[in-house]
């Protein structure tokens, strides 16, 4: 059987590869798309490459200057802000609007903590306030360098298996992550973002201004329960709220002109979608 989202990633992956980038000496993954309009940077969570956001990137092409990065085999959050910062520096950009999605999000959160000027706009997505929780269970609470790669992988293919038996109609995203932890994201990156949340460092207190902070959240989401959502949002203090009544964690792949609409409206880009979130402080569709 064919999988359209699939064969969408990867035709877009062909027209856009992934540029190989030494940044203090970690090489990271970058997909660029030029544009004379805003700097936008994504941060994939534990299970995307660079080009997991590619729907929302093909609707903005020329639209926005556009970096979406892929984590290295080392590091870890710390480090990374330092690599990101370089990475701006080199492409002669001042600040961005970052969103960061699950343990983007929390990475995207400590740059707008310890480089808060870099940060022109600050979105949290999916994502978590505090990781003491998460590293207490599976897969974080193993030897994240010792347990067989099989037995990680497996892991992450009992919940997606089990999330597409409940929502078959999302079974074609359920498959593109399959994809990704299957062997399309190598066995050290995978097991260094496992790493990168169970040893994040806390989370200094935030330097962005509340009017330029974002939250995206889903109701349904199966990886961030309510007590995460609520916490994120009570420190933080954003300036709106989005909240996703479906899409689970990933509804950049799910629900991807909402998600893109979202961007468009924090980027002051023309919306070109027909659903428009509204104008309240807490956003939910």
């Amino acid at each position: 059987m064919t999988n359209a989202l699939i064969e969408s990633r990867d035709r877009f992956a062909a027209e856009h590869p992934e540029e190989r980038v030494m940044l203090n000496g970690r090489e990271w993954g970058v997909v660029e798309l030029a544009g004379n309009g805003p700097v936008l940077l994504l941060i994939p969570g534990t299970l995307g490459r660079g080009d997991i956001f590619w729907q929302q990137m093909a609707a903005l092409e020329g639209r926005a200057r556009i970096l979406s990065v892929t984590y290295p085999e080392t590091g870890g959050v710390a480090e990374w802000t330092g690599d990101l910062t370089a990475l701006l520096d080199a492409r002669g950009i001042d600040n961005a609007t970052m969103l960061g999605s699950s343990l983007g999000g929390y990475f995207a959160q400590y740059i707008a903590a310890t480089h808060p000027a870099r940060v022109a706009r600050l979105i949290a997505a999916n994502t978590l306030h505090d990781t003491a929780p998460v590293s207490q269970t599976p897969p974080y609470i193993s030897d994240l360098d010792a347990a067989p790669i099989a037995e990680l992988r497996a892991g992450f293919r009992r919940g997606l298996t089990a999330w597409a038996d409940t929502h078959p109609d999302q079974r074609e995203m359920v498959e593109l992550l399959l994809g990704e932890v299957g062997g399309r994201i190598p066995e050290r990156e995978l097991r260094n973002r496992l790493k990168g949340i169970k040893y994040a460092p806390q989370l200094p207190p935030v330097g962005v201004p509340s009017g330029n902070i974002v939250t995206i959240e889903g109701a349904d989401d199966p990886l961030i329960p309510l007590f995460m959502r609520e916490e994120v949002r009570a420190v933080l203090k954003p300036g709106i709220a989005y909240r996703f009544e479906s899409g689970g964690h990933f509804p950049y792949a799910v629900r991807p002109e909402l998600y893109t609409a979202i961007l468009e409206e924090q980027l002051g880009l023309v919306s070109t979608g027909s659903t428009a979130w509204g104008n309240a402080g807490v956003r939910a569709l």
